[in-house]
């Protein structure tokens, strides 16, 4: 099995974000199949290789680049064409083509599916990203009633929802870097996310939505918006609710309603499984086995499968209109 680069562009706090830390546990993940390790291309970093200088100094003909970056994936491609590539898909929307020669893992159902329309002729895998095991339930005394995470948060939640509530319950809004997430969402009885305005901006998508299932994990009460990856395992009215749902005294009312509630909604042992480190690893054995034999193949092969182009849609559309024409005047 190749040997695996996984391309980030640093690893310290200048580039932290959920993508960052899904990608380095995917990473660690993949160190327990085959032999892999970090490769940084914007920044060098003490005892980890740096891009360019491995472009120079070593033969690449067996080993796989993952990238991963959305913004910077059309320059790697380019840069990496001669040599083997996988594209690590976290969201969906950037403005760029991939070749077919260029195999795709997704980490959500939502992201696989923009591939599967936009790149048919790829392979295409799916691969969620983990879930530690720390977040989890430890059924503790919770002493915050709303927990919200400004980052991504909409003007809306901000503004207008969090003021209103404050009126009436313990808000606690984080605005900076936590280390102990699992022990902040094991003390928040209720956890709001509201995304959807957030990436509409980056005109990208939600890739995974981490902090939800990460919140549910603990046994926290979720009210999220259901855009992008989230929509993958959040399911309105059986294990979450919906956030920003018609009105801002509609929000108030429902999350005030759960708060005094004794029910509570939850993930699913079965569902949680998913998104565990065992079945990952147990995904991520099958999906390069079968990339390193396409990769053979493609040795020798090389791809004929036409491409869905603007050009081949304007001919198809063209012959429709032919095709309905002969049938009313020549039939």
């Amino acid at each position: 099995m190749r040997k695996l680069y996984f391309l980030v562009p640093g690893t310290d706090r200048k580039f932290a974000c959920g993508g960052l830390w899904a990608e380095l546990n995917t990473f660690n993940l993949a160190q327990q199949v085959c032999s892999a390790e970090l490769v940084t291309y914007r920044q060098k970093e003490k005892d980890k290789l740096f891009f360019d200088d491995l472009l120079r100094t070593q033969n690449l003909d067996n080993v796989i680049f993952v990238i991963s970056w959305g913004f910077d994936i059309a320059k790697l491609a380019r840069k990496l064409q001669k040599y083997n590539v996988v594209y690590h898909a976290h969201s969906a929307g950037y403005k760029f083509n991939l070749p077919s020669s260029i195999p795709i893992i997704t980490v959500s159902r939502s992201t696989m599916g923009y591939w599967g329309q936009k790149a048919p002729n790829n392979l295409i895998y799916y691969l969620p990203n983990q879930i530690p095991n720390e977040f989890t339930n430890l059924h503790v005394e919770r002493d915050i009633d709303v927990l919200v995470q400004a980052r991504k948060s909409s003007e809306y939640l901000i503004q207008e929802l969090i003021p209103a509530l404050q009126k009436y319950c313990k808000v606690f809004v984080v605005d900076s870097y936590i280390e102990d997430l699992p022990g902040l969402f094991n003390r928040a009885k209720i956890y709001l996310y509201d995304s959807a305005e957030y990436w509409a901006q980056q005109r990208v998508s939600e890739g995974f939505g981490l902090q939800p299932m990460e919140a549910l994990a603990c046994g926290c009460q979720v009210f999220s918006s259901v855009n992008g990856g989230i929509s993958d395992y959040l399911d309105p009215g059986f294990n979450c609710y919906k956030i920003a749902g018609y009105s801002l005294e509609y929000d108030v009312h429902k999350i005030l309603k759960t708060l005094s509630s004794p029910l509570t909604l939850s993930l699913s042992r079965e569902v949680l499984a998913e998104y565990r480190a065992e079945n990952i690893s147990k995904k991520l054995t099958v999906i390069l086995a079968e990339i390193n034999e396409f990769l053979d193949h493609k040795n020798y092969d090389s791809g004929n499968i036409k491409n869905i182009t603007k050009w081949r849609l304007r001919k198809f559309s063209l012959q429709r209109v032919y095709d309905k024409l002969k049938k009313k005047y020549f039939s």
